[in-house]
């Protein structure tokens, strides 16, 4: 039987499949569990369904980097001195080299200090809605999801105040523009560059005088004698910035895009805050802000559900595909708060599990119940159609969320009067 030949890009053109990617991953998924793709992700085969993700994922027989299986090296003599760093991220590494990689930067991004993090975030969180309810509609995304993560992860990384300005707008602009076009990226080389050359003089900043913050650490940390080089460094960062920041933005604004639409599903966090961990689970597999991982490389001939996939094929995993995949969660078209167990994959599994999971989920779930105390009520300013979404074939995300909100206490107010 011919194997079904599936350009992704064309499947996400129109502004409908941004906006509501079910149909399309149910029916690349009633398609098969393995397909061709034979688009911009260089050919190669693509995963729809959760089993075969989640095998995949967790299988050392696929590895991340690409010059481990033969292939050719995508960082060349000719690559600009940004993309050699983009290159050499951490997630586009095997072990020993990706093992070495995540144990420096684990002894310094520790659990325990995100969870410091609570009381600085919700202080952040405050001064961003306080400015918000000035307003008569507030725009979710640039008054909110935007801004916290951003400042955030400044402070995280010992940006001096002086420069935190320059920071948040040179990254502001890049992420608002970041499309897969070949225009954008051209659009967006000269902010990149600014960017590299903004982390490369933060680096060498923090060798010089350390202070009490992430990079100061990452730049101070070692194991057995060994220390995160500069290039490492700034891939680190680059890394924190496109991986953890983009997710949170994207799971902030369609989380709360979600519950506004299923007033059902708001009224019911509303009345029990309690339920704000599962929310955040929920929304991380249902509105999907991440399509897919960096993908695999065969090391060697495999099969996948009775696949022959060759070595050094390259293996796409749709992730977003794979949480709403109705075999492993029931309803999964529906957003269900109170959802457990959800095995959603949407930080990945195993050793390349996100590393900033801890701290996504917990901008999240303190942002998201401030903004439902702040406001008693929420609703769209504008019809979910006209809703503008990211074109980004690999994240998802609603570039602007307005909103019409109500603060705490006016309707009582009203009604009193």
């Amino acid at each position: 039987m011919t194997m079904v030949r599936v350009d992704l890009r064309r499947q996400f053109e129109d502004a409908g499949s941004r906006a509501d990617p079910s149909p399309v991953y149910a029916g690349l998924r009633d398609l098969g569990p393995v397909l061709r793709s034979k688009d911009i992700l260089g050919g190669g085969f693509l995963l729809p369904r959760y089993e075969e993700v989640s095998q995949v994922i967790k299988d050392p027989r696929f590895a991340s980097d690409r010059r481990n299986v033969g292939r050719r090296s995508l960082d060349q003599w000719w690559t600009p001195g940004m993309l050699r760093l983009l290159l050499s991220s951490m997630v586009l590494k095997d072990p020993p080299e990706h093992r070495r990689l995540r144990n420096l930067v684990q002894k310094a991004f520790t659990p325990s200090r995100v969870a410091k993090l609570a009381g600085r975030v919700e202080e952040i969180t405050d001064e961003l809605l306080d400015a918000a309810a000035a307003k008569p509609v507030i725009e979710l995304v640039g008054d909110l999801a935007l801004p916290l993560p951003l400042t955030v992860i400044a402070e995280m990384l010992g940006v001096p105040p002086a420069d935190r300005i320059r920071f948040r707008t040179l990254f502001a602009s890049i992420q608002s523009n970041s499309q897969t076009t070949a225009v954008s990226l051209a659009r967006n080389y000269r902010r990149m560059r600014e960017l590299t050359t903004f982390l490369q003089e933060l680096v060498r900043l923090r060798r010089e005088q350390p202070g009490d913050d992430l990079l100061s650490d990452l730049v101070h940390v070692e194991e057995g004698g060994d220390r995160l080089d500069d290039d490492e460094l700034v891939s680190m960062v680059f890394l924190l910035l496109f991986a953890g920041h983009e997710t949170t933005v994207n799971l902030i604004g369609n989380g709360v895009l979600e519950l506004v639409r299923r007033p059902d599903q708001l009224r019911k966090l509303r009345d029990d805050p309690g339920l704000i961990d599962t929310a955040i689970e929920e929304m991380l597999r249902f509105t999907n802000p991440v399509g897919f991982v960096a993908p695999r490389f065969a090391k060697e001939d495999v099969e996948i559900a009775g696949t022959p996939i060759r070595r050094g094929s390259m293996v796409t995993l749709l992730i977003a595909s794979a949480n709403l995949d109705e075999t492993v969660f029931p309803d999964a078209d529906t957003l269900d708060i109170t959802r457990s167990p959800n095995r959603h994959v949407s930080f990945g599994l195993g050793t390349h599990f996100c590393l900033g999971a801890p701290l996504a989920r917990l901008e999240a779930r303190i942002a998201v119940p401030a903004l439902l105390r702040r406001f008693d009520h929420l609703e769209l300013a504008v019809p979910a159609d006209q809703l503008p979404w990211r074109r980004h074939i690999a994240l998802r995300g609603v570039e602007r969320l307005p909103l019409v909100v109500t603060p705490a206490g006016a309707s009582a107010s009203r009604r009193t009067a």
